[in-house]
């Protein structure tokens, strides 16, 4: 029988990457900024983690992610401003961001992948049990995921990886879960978490364990950072934070993994940017009905011109 698992009140959100899919659009704006309808995906990620108790949150920036610490920092000034305009509700928006959490920032100085970002936050961490949480993935906070992981968490121990079916053409582009049968049954059931046999780092075409791609979120032990201080580059010449977890699954420390079937957006592929922008958009109360009517209109002229 495990001993109950310490609450988890960090999380870690590594920003520090440069957005390449996105150029030329991100050679100065983190991509973590762009706006996904009007706010940007970095304060979806945040109010994620704060919604599931993480209040102390490390974010591990890199060179041009100045913008990051604006964001949530206060802007007098602008504030001052929609005070004497009597612009409420713009106000509240400003300086919602700004109280959200208690939010720290390191930089990573070197891009050697997002095994090594988490290790950048091993100071702040400790030796206490913390979230990762990826800013590309926003999970809809109708589907709190991360709440199920912190219950798998507390019956058996351990980390815990977010897992998610895909088609199998595209789980190469993933790391990759093999797990065990019996517990998937029993997630698809409404059970508990299922055991992570192996893990593999986009794995090549043909050789994936199973269409279970690991999505950006984690709940890690702390020994996660000397098992990460001895991890060599792995797939891209970078410190895969996948290798690391396979390193504690074959020491026979427990991993976890749930398995997600909520709505989860990709801001980090424009196709997919692109979708969740439109999706998240046409269910605003404010801007749905009206959006959703031009949407329709546009598709029927679509349509009629054969396009």
């Amino acid at each position: 029988m495990n001993s109950t698992p310490s609450r988890i009140t960090k999380a870690v959100i590594p920003a520090a990457g440069l957005g390449t899919r996105f150029l030329p659009l991100t050679k100065a704006t983190p991509k973590e900024m762009l706006p996904v309808v009007d706010k940007p995906a970095i304060q979806y990620v945040v109010e994620e983690a704060v919604a599931a108790g993480l209040s102390d949150i490390l974010m591990v920036t890199g060179r041009n992610k100045r913008a990051l610490e604006d964001h949530f920092d206060r802007n007098y000034e602008l504030e001052e401003a929609l005070q004497r305009r009597g612009d409420q509700d713009k106000l509240d928006s400003v300086c919602a961001s700004t109280e959200l959490a208690d939010i720290h920032y390191v930089r990573q100085r070197d891009p050697k992948g997002l095994g090594h970002a988490v290790l950048c936050a091993a100071p702040h961490v400790g030796q206490e049990p913390f979230a990762v949480l990826l800013a590309d993935d926003l999970i809809d906070p109708r589907d709190p995921l991360l709440a199920r992981m912190a219950d798998v968490r507390a019956r058996h121990g351990g980390s815990v990886v977010a897992l998610m079916e895909v088609d199998p053409d595209s789980i190469h582009l993933y790391g990759c879960a093999a797990v065990e049968q019996s517990g998937l049954s029993e997630q698809a059931a409404g059970g508990g978490g299922v055991r992570i046999t192996d893990l593999v780092e986009k794995p090549e075409p043909g050789t994936a364990p199973s269409r279970l791609a690991i999505i950006g979120r984690y709940l890690l032990d702390p020994e996660i950072f000397e098992v990460l201080r001895a991890t060599s580059p792995g797939r891209g010449g970078e410190i895969q934070l996948t290798d690391a977890l396979r390193a504690l699954v074959r020491a026979g420390r427990p991993v976890h993994g749930v398995v997600f079937s909520g709505r989860r957006y990709d801001t980090g592929d424009r196709a997919e940017y692109l979708r969740a922008t439109v999706r998240l958009a046409c269910e605003r109360d404010d801007l749905g009905p009206e959006f959703l009517s031009w949407l329709r209109e546009f598709m029927r002229s679509q349509e009629l011109v054969g396009v």
